[in-house]
């Protein structure tokens, strides 16, 4: 990695065809580094802005080049997670010479000029679908200069942008950088009780909550889209006492939609590819998908506080 690429953010990737994403057929770029760290993350991958390398043992041919290779024999068969992420300087040798893919960097620099030649080219579909461009991650107002600019050019190009968003960000700097090129945000409201928030997410959420009163005061005014999301994760945000705070607070702000997100464990095996332990283990209902009941028991709260939802 040479000097100009360690400034610039890293990509996870860059996921085209998305219909999940937004309205109509989308690109989704996915940035590294995240201010929070809620402990169901469905992308831990994506919370640390630097390198990292991942290990899947399920494409693994046990070829042994990788461990040849290592100059700090960081790589066994009997460590669990397979690399050891202490004695790892990210040097990259070993996913260099993985034949099979088992051993892969997490996130690469990319230049705003890079991304736009591999998004450009799809403009038609967007056009013809009222799709556009996602900003994801990770939270991708952590490189706000970088994304503002990013922003700057597919606005020139016509592009509708949607952001995805903790909320968590300084609001001057993305008020001034960012803002006048988003037509819609994505926003997450996890838990309202602050010190829940920092236990689950690893930050309080009273500046979250402050720019999402500014913001919803902003963009009604603007003619943009602000969409505040609930994932539902069993026992933590879907209980009755916090999807209930959750309408609380919206119906303040005159805000009447909102979207409830099912929960699904399937970041639970990214995380033994990142070396990480799963804080949710023991945690039986935090192991499958959650069913139709759940949603609609949320969504019955909401729709009985005005508050009318979408699924996702």
């Amino acid at each position: 990695m040479n000097h100009e690429n360690k400034k610039l953010p890293l990509i996870l990737d860059i996921k085209g065809n998305s219909l999940d994403d937004g309205p109509g057929i989308r690109s989704v770029v996915f940035f590294k580094g995240c201010p929070l760290s809620c402990l169901w993350c469905h992308n831990p991958e994506s919370q640390k802005p630097g390198p990292e390398i991942a290990f899947d043992a399920t494409v693994c041919v046990d070829c042994g080049a990788c461990r040849t290779l290592c100059p700090e024999q960081a790589l066994s068969k009997t460590n669990p997670f397979y690399v050891d992420r202490n004695r790892c300087t990210l040097c990259f040798l070993c996913t260099s010479a993985c034949p099979s893919g088992a051993l892969e960097p997490m996130g690469k620099p990319m230049t705003v000029g890079k991304i736009l030649d591999l998004i450009l080219p799809d403009k038609p579909f967007f056009d013809v679908s009222g799709g556009g461009v996602t900003l994801s991650g990770g939270e991708a107002t952590m490189h706000m200069d970088f994304v503002s600019e990013l922003a700057r050019e597919l606005k020139k190009e016509g592009i509708h942008i949607l952001l995805e968003t903790c909320g968590r960000f300084e609001l001057s700097r993305f008020l001034d950088r960012l803002y006048p090129y988003v037509d819609t945000i994505y926003f997450d409201l996890k838990l309202m009780d602050s010190k829940a928030h920092q236990r689950y997410c690893g930050q309080p959420n009273e500046g979250i909550l402050q720019n999402f009163r500014i913001l919803a005061q902003s963009m009604a005014g603007d003619g943009k889209t602000l969409l505040p999301r609930t994932p539902l994760i069993p026992g933590i945000t879907d209980t009755e006492e916090n999807i209930a705070a959750i309408a609380s607070f919206l119906n303040s702000l005159g805000i009447k939609h909102g979207a409830l997100l099912p929960y699904n464990p399937l970041w639970q095996d990214k995380l033994h590819k990142m070396g990480l332990e799963d804080p949710f283990k023991n945690h039986p209902g935090l192991v499958g998908f959650s069913g139709k009941e759940v949603l609609e028991r949320c969504r019955k709260i909401w729709n009985n506080a005005g508050i009318s939802c979408a699924d996702r």
